[in-house]
């Protein structure tokens, strides 16, 4: 038996165009090669088969009986081959059935997804797009394990992401939010002490019950007054309507709650860094071109009313950490 690991495949290729033209010239030239290296080729062949494969006669080569039996399958091993390595076919959102998961919160569910819907719906009608509560865990894990096609949420949350791809959608303010007749903050700006003294409604999924408002006051040695901890904004217009709880949130949801309910934005009384909305991948998908399609139809569904938006004017481009 022919040990596989000392066999050439390549010799595939030669020994079916040999077995079809029963000639080395024209088998040479149907693979761009030289004679002598075709007939150094079929020099080879009758060494690994241990048969002659072509053998003169009257009407000049012929296949012996082996390389006869050997034709068919050998055919029919390279279009295997061939499909293997084909390029994959291009993605049609028109006709896939594909169904995508999205891991996000529900702020993007209002920046984002009325638009992403739209279009998806109107280009890709068959699709699934299923929404997952955002992930807890490292994202290169989660995203590897939870069959997750795409993580979006705000870069300081995601912390470090090693082992991920990743693209930034644009860039979004913290503001504060409470009801206009709230007697505490009268005004249109709260100062640092309202806004300590002050009872918060936090929205987090962390088993600390904090969040990115948290992170910088406890870099000052600071710590704000939480009454209300929710893994969800849903509800909160309402709830600020009835109390004078305060609520920290990204502005353009915050612009959104006050057509809902008597509410006010504030700007928080302390800096703040520009927060990046992000989306990450699993380096599996990078190629995948419907998944490229997805990440197209995202970026695209970004608002695009701010100059330092990360996706204004030219497309950003994806890295791989």
């Amino acid at each position: 038996m022919v040990n596989l690991k000392s066999f050439d495949l390549n010799l595939l290729l030669a020994l079916k165009a040999l077995l079809e033209e029963k000639n080395v010239s024209r088998a040479a030239e149907k693979l761009c090669l030289s004679q002598p290296a075709m007939s150094h080729i079929l020099r080879r062949l009758r060494d690994q088969l241990d048969d002659p494969i072509l053998v003169k006669s009257a009407s000049g080569l012929v296949p012996t009986a082996r390389a006869l039996a050997l034709l068919e399958p050998t055919a029919a091993v390279l279009r295997e081959i061939e499909r293997i390595v084909e390029p994959p076919p291009e993605f049609d959102p028109a006709t896939s059935r594909r169904r995508f998961v999205i891991s996000t919160s529900d702020y993007v569910g209002f920046a984002l997804l009325p638009t992403l819907a739209e279009s998806m719906i109107r280009i890709a009608p068959h699709i699934e797009v299923h929404i997952r509560q955002p992930i807890t865990g490292p994202p290169h894990i989660v995203l590897e394990k939870d069959n997750i096609d795409l993580a979006i949420g705000f870069d300081a949350i995601f912390g470090g992401t090693p082992h991920v791809c990743s693209q930034a959608l644009m860039g979004e303010s913290i503001v504060c939010l409470t009801r206009k007749s709230n007697a505490q903050v009268p005004g249109d700006e709260i100062s640092l002490a309202q806004f300590l003294e002050g009872k918060h409604v936090l929205i987090s999924w962390r088993e600390a019950g904090t969040g990115l408002i948290d992170d910088s006051l406890a870099k000052l040695g600071l710590r704000r007054n939480v009454f209300l901890v929710l893994p969800n904004f849903l509800t909160t217009p309402w709830i600020l309507e009835k109390t004078d709880l305060m609520l920290c949130l990204p502005q353009r949801m915050a612009e959104q709650f006050v057509q809902l309910a008597p509410l006010k934005i504030l700007p928080i009384p302390i800096d703040l860094p520009r927060y990046e909305l992000m989306m990450l991948w699993h380096p599996r998908h990078e190629k995948d071109h419907a998944h490229m399609w997805l990440r197209e139809r995202v970026r695209m569904a970004c608002p695009r009313d701010s100059g330092n938006d990360a996706n204004a004017g030219a497309g950003a481009k994806a890295h791989i950490h």
